[in-house]
């Protein structure tokens, strides 16, 4: 159940994030996952030992600590749950003022329990949105190098 919902917001409904005033910059470890985006797919790091999805990537497995263990990008579903969210009524924060108030989720996904995705939800009235509630990725192209996966209702 939702908690301190501004009755302002709460039929807001967010149909994209665009225009996006704040890019990502992809580095050594997030380069893999905007390589699958910009091709609409959602790729998470695996620890090829024992299976542990890792978000955010890193140098080491989070799940089974081995610090030898080879870690590969693999496609997921882009399915999943909310698992909580805020409405961000903060104008401070750069590059977002304009948007206030927003919408941020943790979804997790249904490949791991714990994999959490942090996000917009589209498509839906702010009021709307519940822990619990399916979602599936949705694809925004911000240009030709930037396509950012969010979150909308899932359709089944």
């Amino acid at each position: 159940m939702p908690l301190n919902i501004d009755p302002a917001s709460s039929d807001k409904v967010d149909t994209t994030m665009a225009p996006y005033n704040v890019i990502p910059v992809s580095d050594l470890w997030t380069k893999p996952f905007w390589d699958g985006a910009k091709e609409r797919k959602l790729m998470l790091q695996r620890c090829q030992s024992c299976g542990y999805y890792n978000h955010p990537p890193g140098f080491i497995c989070t799940g089974c600590k081995e610090r030898d263990t080879s870690m590969a990008f693999e496609a997921v579903s882009g399915e999943g749950t909310v698992y909580a969210w805020f409405i961000h009524h903060d104008t401070q924060v750069g590059g977002f003022a304009e948007r206030a108030p927003y919408l941020i989720a943790a979804v997790e996904l249904v490949e791991q329990p714990g994999l959490l995705l942090y996000t917009n939800i589209l498509n839906i009235p702010y009021g709307k949105i519940e822990a619990g509630m399916p979602v599936e990725v949705v694809w925004e192209k911000v240009n030709d190098e930037i396509t950012i996966p969010q979150f909308q209702p899932a359709s089944t």
